[in-house]
């Protein structure tokens, strides 16, 4: 090409401003340069056009890449800068070998400017060297060479851009007789390198490292691998340590060592004695380059004139290295052995020989039977071995039956030196066994084929003890131990039946190997076995579409024969039966044969034919697999209809199956074939489907496909349609998560545009929350959206909303459900770890245990640490699982002290974790403190009191509030009513007093220790109220007296606290007469209660279990407050068990009707003129028995409560004084006693007095659990 000159630029540029007028020319400002880049690295090539107008893209290789942004066909590729300064970068992500080649950016013809073409710039990738690989051997190997020897080694590296050096060095020293060889690599563009290295090793190169390293330009360090190399060379001669003296007696121990130094490997050792190998152990010692083995020998007679040597070698030895020593040993005679078989058939000569080893000097020999000395021998001595001299000794004698068993002994004596030493053997006189028998199942029983079966053979007499043999058939049988029991042997046979033991003869031979013929019995076996097999056969090669198909079954054989059945799949089929005929093990084989018509649906699936044995219920089976053949059909799931995106890429696809699948399919448009080979924009996929590049809306319309194989053809319509309206492809749901961990809901739309902020999320729970609340992160890349969830709390569990919208009418929706996932979480509420009941074995007592946890959780249940028996008739547990809750209740069958108070353990496990609840099962008692006391509100005049209840002792609980103001005589208490609310407003206090107020519980068994107090300051009074008569005294609520009683209380005050005594007095009397005459009414009116009627509420059993849901209905919000707030008190408790309350209402809605009851101080004493009252032969000191006046219980109790507890009273009760005060009229300092507060709304009430103390034997007739003081 000619370059133009600055002058013709010039000319050029002004022809055309005259040819075009003013319109400025589209020029390039900046035009790409050659780049080289690495593999895997972002390259971008610069270009910038001036004034452009005509539309600007880029040619790789001469192909033209679009205008678009985001490249089609080429997702790693995209221009980027602001088009509107004319900036149309090419950026390349991932640079890859295939994007070598050259680009250049063009700027098309508009009316106001001709189209330019930039330069052409190369973009070149280098490609580092792959890791070498030796030819010869592993990397990082050792390899072992023989010092001395020649070696070829060969390191390659392919594919590399441009070709890679390669170079040696062995422990860090470079070699140079390497040559080299480059190869074409992998693709055109790449080469390998090939280097030979040929090396001698020397023994100094032992354990250095060979290394191959290979670079190029696209690595800054040599990519290395090497070996390790193990040179081989031979050791030095051994040397033998340990022998010093010229002899050794017989019996002594020598120990020698055989040392040999370097050699690699170090040398192997071994000891011979008199040519022969003695040890070949030995020890190595690297820091020395020794090798050591040591010799022990305990030294014996024949070890006279033994040559000891030490070899060693190790595998580049030529010859072994030796070193030897010969011994001298001095010894005496050491053994008596006797010749000849001690066993012999009745009435029948023996004969023996006795013979000494060498000795010095020589031994006399002589045999005994038993106690008896025989002489029918010969003794010769002659000249042995190693110096010494042998004795021998020829015994021969008639065995008879009687001496079976006596030792036959032969001793070897020498009286100079005072030698003895002997021999013996028992005498053994065969005779053959008496008699066998067999121990096996009746006669006619049946067994099933994997039964085990004992048979036991026994055999009686005979010696030796016989040998019994097991025999099947006419095969021997090694199973078996054989037992002796004194005369009586026995061989046990257990066998696992199988089909092959049908009918089988089992016999048991037993002989002792005389003369006489083997006894022998035997048994036979019946056994029932299903088919051996079942096989499918078929003499059709070939089966196509509408064909008939017969196939046949046949059942091996079976004992009873088998029924077959045949199946397609899970549908039965009509199969023929072709009968039973005789098989092998004495059974049957049963055979059928099934006709199908085929279809295309039928290809793949399998025919199964069933062999059932009804006798055994065993079924064997068996499958024939259809093969099909037909033309193309399309699936149902095959697309009338795809959307595509205008300017990209679509691809029409295929659902379509065949037989033989190998298939070809071709397109039409309009009427038109459609040849993919060679054209730019339609491209044949695999499968059939057809890719169209560059999509406009010219493609819109019908396209058939057509497709054959060698069985016919068929055709299919799709209608491609382009610019759609978003839609949701796939979103996960649901979507799981453990707790903590990280999660993510992935909506996938199918959309055009994909704008930013196309994906809107919604929590679509039953408050509005906002995505920032529940820290959830949203994002969007391209048509995925994603919510991402970081440590995944219970609170972001539910359900999502994905909504996508482009701008094109309308936007999609879809849901997503996101389940975190938790360990087991007990609850551990307020009296859940305790329940309370008598051990009488009356009652049963039902432990709850309430857990949350998803995935479902598993109950288990422990008693002191030790998993329950399930098989315990005493034990039952019931499970339930609704959602998240799960919950378990075990029930304890007639309690009883002794065996069932203690810890019982609910574990409740899935697979993220486990949790434990320990509840404890003891006896009735009294209640605990109520804990956790608070003020709800205050007034002037009055205070609404909350508190947890604390466990009831197994039986209902009422509560009691105690109450004192600063300069109070003694401290009040009102009983709180209803009896078991856990809230109260205590009315008629001062305004603007201080009060310390407490709370307690009491039931059947008597009354807690004081629980928990708080000091509260009462209101100031309302401008409006009528001012306040006694600010130091609280009030509760009276009745409303007449104005001029008041005005007479306040001016006859001295006259009443004179009469005060008086009139009570009056009063008592009346009282006392009204109870005195009413309560015998009450007990003639009232029924007599049978055995099975509820009792009366105080009687009542204690609560069975630690479940107190059951009460009055509460508000549901109210109630969880009260638990919200329970469970954050007690979280830090230490696990202290409480009760619960049957319900709750708001404080304002209770008004006490029972009055307060004055406290006395410890050791204070009445001075009223009733005075003390003693409870007759009790031991206890005089006490006040209640109030003033009587109660009336009646009006506000619940019915029969407190009844019957009037007929625990002592005696009459005496006027009461509150503290150590004199009797006087505290109408004003008690105004439930008189005249009210101008608040007080509820009028006056007198109440039954309750007994204070109970005289011995009073509650004899109460159960035990009842059994105690009752307030």
């Amino acid at each position: 090409m000619v370059s133009k000159g600055p002058a013709t630029m010039f000319l050029c540029l002004l022809l055309g401003a005259f040819t075009r007028g003013a319109s400025p020319q589209q020029a390039f400002r900046v035009e790409p340069d050659n780049i080289t880049v690495l593999e895997g690295a972002v390259a971008v090539l610069q270009c910038v056009v001036d004034n452009p107008s005509g539309m600007v893209q880029w040619v790789k290789d001469g192909l033209l890449l679009g205008p678009d942004t985001n490249i089609p066909g080429f997702p790693r590729y995209s221009m980027t800068g602001d088009p509107s300064k004319g900036e149309h970068r090419l950026r390349i992500v991932g640079s890859r070998l295939a994007d070598d080649g050259a680009y250049e950016c063009q700027a098309g013809r508009s009316k106001d400017s001709p189209g330019i073409v930039s330069r052409t710039a190369l973009l070149s990738v280098l490609v580092p060297p792959k890791t070498p690989i030796f030819k010869e051997y592993e990397v990082n190997s050792i390899v072992t060479w023989v010092a001395g020897v020649e070696y070829r080694v060969t390191c390659s590296s392919g594919d590399a851009k441009p070709a890679a050096e390669i170079f040696f060095s062995k422990g860090g020293s470079p070699l140079s007789d390497v040559s080299h060889q480059v190869h074409s690599g992998s693709s055109e563009k790449l080469s390998s390198t090939e280097a030979v290295l040929r090396v001698t090793p020397q023994s100094l190169d032992n354990r250095k490292r060979l290394v191959c390293a290979a670079t190029n330009e696209a690595v800054s360090d040599p990519v290395v691998v090497g070996f390790t190399m193990n040179i081989l060379f031979p050791p030095q001669p051994p040397t033998i340590e340990g022998y010093k003296r010229p002899e050794i007696k017989a019996g002594e121990t020598l120990k020698l060592t055989c040392i040999s130094l370097s050699g690699n490997p170090l040398a192997t050792l071994q000891w011979l004695k008199n040519g022969k190998v003695v040890s070949t152990s030995w020890e190595t010692e690297d820091a020395r380059g020794a090798s050591r083995s040591l010799l022990t020998l305990s030294i014996k007679p024949e070890d006279n004139g033994a040559q000891l040597r030490c070899e060693a070698m190790n595998q580049v030895s030529p010859l072994p290295l030796m070193a030897s020593v010969t011994l001298r040993v001095v010894f005496l005679p050491t053994e008596v052995s006797i010749l000849g078989s001690s066993s012999t058939p009745e009435n029948k000569q023996i004969s023996l020989s006795c013979s000494t080893t060498p000795s010095n000097p020589p031994v006399q020999l002589r045999w005994w039977l038993g106690w008896r000395e025989l002489t029918t021998t010969e003794v010769t001595v002659t000249e042995a071995a190693h110096g010494g001299t042998v004795t021998v000794s020829n015994l021969t004698h008639m065995a008879r039956r009687e001496e079976n068993g006596l030792p036959l002994t032969c001793e070897a004596f020498n009286e100079v030196v005072l030698f003895t030493r002997s021999a013996s053997l028992s005498l053994s006189v065969q005779y053959p066994p008496q008699k066998v028998w067999i121990e096996a199942p009746p006669p006619d029983s049946r067994f099933r084929a994997g039964t085990k079966v004992r048979l036991t053979c026994f055999a009686s007499g005979g010696n030796p003890a016989p040998r019994l043999i097991w025999i099947k058939d006419t095969k021997s049988l090694k199973e078996g131990t054989q037992v002796a029991s004194g005369k009586i042997v026995s061989k046990e046979l257990i066998l696992t039946t199988s089909p092959s033991d049908n009918l089988a003869i089992y016999r048991c031979n037993a002989s002792n190997g005389s003369k006489s013929p083997a006894l022998t019995a035997q048994t036979r076996l019946f056994v029932q076995f299903p088919p051996i097999d079942v096989k499918i056969t078929t003499m059709a090669k070939e089966v196509r579409r509408g064909q008939t198909l017969t196939l046949t079954c046949i059942a091996g054989s079976s004992n009873p024969f088998a029924t077959l059945a045949w199946f397609k799949d899970t549908e039965k089929l009509k199969g023929v039966d072709l009968g039973q005929k005789p098989a092998e093990f004495g059974g049957l084989s049963s055979s059928g044969k099934v006709t199908l018509v085929a279809s295309s649906s039928d290809n793949g699936q399998r025919v199964t034919c069933q062999a059932y044995s009804s006798v055994l219920a065993e079924t064997v089976n068996t499958f024939y697999k259809l093969n099909i053949l037909y033309p193309p059909e399309f699936s149902s799931e095959q697309p009338s209809m795809v959307q595509g995106v205008e300017h990209g890429a679509v691809e029409l696809p295929l659902h379509v199956s065949a037989n033989p699948p190998e298939m070809s399919c071709s397109w039409s448009f309009r009427g038109k074939v459609l040849k993919p080979e060679g054209s730019p924009r339609h491209h044949l996929q695999a499968g059939g489907s057809l890719a169209i590049w560059n999509v406009s809306r010219a493609d819109v319309g019908q396209y058939r496909a057509r497709c054959q194989n060698p069985e016919g053809q068929n055709e299919t319509h799709l209608h491609l349609d382009v610019h759609y309206a978003p839609s949701i492809r796939s979103l996960g749901d649901p979507v799981y998560v453990d707790l903590g961990a990280t999660a993510e809901l992935v909506c996938i739309a199918d959309a055009n545009p994909t704008p930013v902020g196309m994906f809107q999320w919604t929590w679509l729970g039953a408050e509005e929350r906002s995505l920032e609340e529940l820290e959830l992160e949203p994002e969007a890349v391209g048509a995925v959206g994603r919510l991402r969830i970081q440590g995944a709390r219970r609170a972001q569990a539910g359900l999502y909303e994905c909504r996508v919208d482009n701008g094109l009418p309308p936007p999609a929706r879809g849901s997503a459900r996101l389940i975190v996932r938790f360990k087991p979480e007990i609850e551990k509420g307020m009296g859940l770890g305790k329940v309370a009941m008598p051990g009488d074995r009356s009652s049963p007592a039902v432990l709850q245990c309430h857990a949350q946890g998803v995935p479902s959780v598993q109950f288990s249940w422990a008693k002191n640490g030790a998993a329950l028996d399930p098989d315990n008739p005493r034990y039952t547990e019931h499970t339930w699982h609704e959602g998240a809750w799960h919950s378990s209740t075990l029930t304890i069958a007639n309690v009883s002290a002794a065996h069932d108070y203690a810890t019982f353990t609910c574990r409740a496990s899935n697979a993220l974790g486990t949790d434990r609840l320990d509840i404890q099962l003891l006896s009735t008692s009294s209640p605990d403190p109520p804990t956790g006391l608070k003020v709800v509100s205050i007034t002037h005049n009055s205070a609404t009191l909350e508190w947890i209840p604390g466990f009831d002792g197994g039986l209902p609980q009422r509560f009691r509030i105690r109450y004192r103001w600063p300069g109070a005589p003694s401290a009040l208490y009102m009983d709180v009513f209803p009896a078991q609310t856990p809230a109260f407003t205590l009315t008629g206090l001062s305004p603007d007093t201080p009060y310390s107020i407490g709370v307690s519980a009491h039931n059947a068994l008597g009354e807690s220790t004081q629980g928990p107090s708080v000091t509260v300051t009462t209101a100031e009074l309302p401008l409006e109220e009528p001012p306040v008569v006694d600010p130091e005294v609280p009030r509760t609520e009276g009745p409303v007296l007449p104005p001029a009683l008041v005005g007479g209380l306040s001016a006859l005050g001295a006259l009443l606290l004179l009469s005060n005594a008086t009139l009570l007095a009056c009063l008592f009397r009346r009282r006392q007469a009204q109870v005195s005459g009413r309560r015998p009414r009450r007990e003639l009116g009232r029924e007599p209660r049978s055995p099975g009627s509820h009792p009366l509420p105080f009687r009542r059993k204690p609560s069975a279990g630690n479940d107190y849901s059951l009460g009055e209905a509460v508000n549901p919000a109210a109630w969880q407050t009260l638990l919200d707030s329970y469970s954050e008190r007690s979280a830090s408790s230490g696990g202290s068990s409480m009760g619960t309350w049957p319900g709750y209402m708001p404080g304002h809605e209770y008004r006490p009707r029972l009055p307060p009851h004055p406290e006395r101080a410890e050791g204070e004493t009445d001075t009223s003129t009733t005075g003390p009252v003693a409870v007759p032969d009790s031991g206890f000191p005089a006490r006040w028995l209640g109030p003033l006046a009587p109660h009336e219980y009646e009006d506000v109790m619940e019915p029969g409560i407190y009844e019957e507890l009037g007929a625990l009273h002592l005696q009459a009760p005496a006027p009461l004084c509150p503290g150590a005060l004199p009797c006087q009229d505290y109408t004003g300092a008690y105004p439930w006693r008189g005249q009210s507060l101008a608040g007080s709304e509820d009028p006056l009430r007198i109440y039954n007095q309750v007994a204070d103390m109970l005289p011995p034997g009073a509650d004899e007739g109460l159960p035990f659990e009842l059994k105690g003081e009752l307030v």
